[in-house]
């Protein structure tokens, strides 16, 4: 993906034994001047790969979270900007594993998707056993676009009309999650712990756009928001124990 859009890529191994420091970095002392001067970390880069997110415990997942949400990272005094576009993208994995920390909901929260990767189909699989098994050769990506026209590609995006009867569908999906028994759903009341939070709106709806114009649209329809509601939504609806109990999970919910 970044080799497509020449952008800047970083791929971050975590593990238990990872600083905060290691991801955002760090202040080092000059003896010669006597000054403190920053060594940038690994986070500055276009798009980054945090591998095995939760191998890592919630102080180092925790030094994402104002990269994320305000595209920024603070070391010492100073604050510096992250160059555009800045895109996380996480690998989890199953929390049963040993030596795996929960992510943080404030964590979670910042991730604007969530996709479940299951197994490949038999073809899939053959595909990737031709590609991956018989031979060491590099695989040539194009370069298609650029950062710049990324930037200017969102512009677009965000002209996408959405009618006001859209924006209230969307609300109504969020705000039902966290009072089912407004929308004669008492039956999920029990089930959840946490409803979705408001960033689960601001995403349904910038995503919502997004796939819109994925799909050569100027407009967003109801079907755009089923379509990829559930990748908004599945990490931001908590299930209750009581859910957990009977086996029902935030996707059932």
């Amino acid at each position: 993906l970044a080799q497509t859009i020449q952008a800047k890529f970083q791929r971050l191994q975590f593990t238990p034994d990872m600083l905060p420091a290691d991801l955002t970095g760090t202040l080092i002392y000059d003896q010669r001047s006597g000054q403190f001067n920053i060594k940038k970390g690994p986070i500055f880069a276009n798009i980054i790969l945090a591998d095995e997110i939760n191998r890592a415990p919630a102080k180092v997942q925790s030094a994402l979270l104002e990269a994320m949400q305000e595209r920024q990272v603070t070391i010492g005094e100073e604050t510096l900007k992250l160059e555009e576009p800045f895109i996380v993208l996480a690998t989890q994995n199953p929390i049963e594993q040993e030596g795996t920390y929960a992510l943080p909901e404030a964590q979670v929260d910042r991730f604007m998707l969530k996709l479940n990767v299951t197994y490949p189909t038999k073809e899939e699989e053959l595909k990737i056993l031709r590609r991956m098994a018989f031979t060491r050769q590099s695989i040539v990506v194009n370069k298609i676009t650029s950062p710049q026209d990324i930037v200017r590609l969102r512009s677009v995006v965000d002209e996408i009309y959405m009618d006001e009867k859209i924006e209230q569908y969307i609300v109504n999906i969020v705000e039902s999650t966290r009072y089912p028994q407004k929308y004669n759903l008492a039956d999920l009341k029990g089930l959840i712990q946490y409803g979705a939070s408001p960033r689960a709106t601001i995403n349904l709806a910038l995503a919502s756009k997004a796939y819109a114009f994925l799909q050569g649209r100027g407009y967003v329809t109801p079907q755009d928001i089923k379509s990829i509601g559930m990748d908004v939504l599945r990490h931001r609806v908590i299930p209750s124990y009581e859910a957990e109990a009977e086996d029902k999970t935030s996707e059932d919910i």
